[in-house]
């Protein structure tokens, strides 16, 4: 079990009055008192009631749960960091649990898994089905299996999060989150906790089709510099099949009679192709740089 001395609960918060003292009084009575809340500039009191439980409160600079998780760190000084929403969702009966992993000095991140149990209404079914197939694009991608990598419920080591480079501003940190911890071979593992209901008269601060979007914007983009075949290489294939398309138009029309001459569109085929090919062939050598370095920051390490 951590000493409570070395832990430190985050709790990024927007408009969360309604939840947000019983969240601090959850953790302060099994003895974490180190509760900082970082509040997004609430209209509704938000900071206020956090300090009346107790909470050190700081006003974040920007905007968004990414920010504020950036801003957040620069603030802490204890070894662990408990990270969850303000919102009531996430049990402080879990805490020990997400921070045994690390105490052992078996992991240096812990992923909340909601889906080993939640309770009924907690999710409605676009979420569920959205999160299903973010976890999924980010396992074919990533290679890496975390079951939920959108889950707001994290235990890590503040020394292993400060060489993370976290870009996002919304709910997209936790997948940029999830793809450092693949970048940098950071040891991570999956919890199981309980994930509930918002109280009534909480309100999400979650959009799921605009916050989805950018999630699997996200998701594309970190492929980038982690997976780079996937990213080139498919838009290499995108690229070469809009080319080969072209192209077979191109040939009917000239061998079937009326014979029609397309010279434009041939430039064009012609152009689709061969970058398509490039992009696969640059994927290729991203790919085999990017397997290099992570060979010879394991033999560094």
């Amino acid at each position: 079990m951590a000493d409570s001395e070395d832990v430190c609960v985050l709790v990024p918060t927007l408009n969360e009055s309604e939840t947000i003292g019983e969240v601090i009084d959850g953790f302060t009575s099994r003895g974490y008192e180190n509760v900082l809340v970082i509040d997004g500039n609430s209209t509704d009191g938000t900071s206020d009631v956090a300090r009346e439980h107790g909470a050190r409160v700081i006003q974040q600079s920007g905007d968004g749960k990414g920010q504020a998780i950036r801003e957040a760190i620069r603030h802490i000084d204890a070894e662990y960091v408990l990270m969850l929403d303000g919102d009531g969702t996430y049990r402080p009966e879990d805490a020990d649990a997400m921070l045994d992993p690390l105490v052992n000095g078996e992991y240096e991140h812990v992923i909340g898994d909601r889906f080993a149990d939640m309770e009924d209404g907690a999710m409605s079914r676009l979420n569920h089905f959205g999160n299903g197939l973010f976890n999924w694009v980010f396992r074919y991608i990533h290679g890496k299996n975390f079951e939920d990598i959108l889950s707001g419920y994290r235990a890590f080591t503040r020394e292993s999060v400060e060489n993370f480079y976290l870009d996002a501003d919304g709910f997209g940190v936790e997948t940029e989150m999830a793809v450092e911890c693949v970048k940098h071979g950071v040891p991570t593992t999956v919890v199981p906790i309980r994930y509930e209901a918002r109280p009534d008269g909480s309100d999400t601060n979650l959009h799921p089709i605009r916050d989805g979007g950018v999630i699997l914007v996200t998701l594309y983009q970190l492929a980038k510099t982690s997976n780079p075949l996937f990213y080139f290489g498919s838009m290499g294939v995108l690229s070469g099949l809009f080319g080969a398309g072209v192209a077979v138009y191109v040939g009917y029309e000239w061998f079937v009679p009326p014979r029609t001459s397309h010279e434009v569109l041939a430039v064009v085929a012609a152009f689709g192709i061969l970058f398509g090919v490039q992009l696969l062939m640059f994927g290729v050598l991203s790919d085999l740089i990017v397997t290099l370095h992570r060979e010879q920051m394991r033999r560094l390490d």
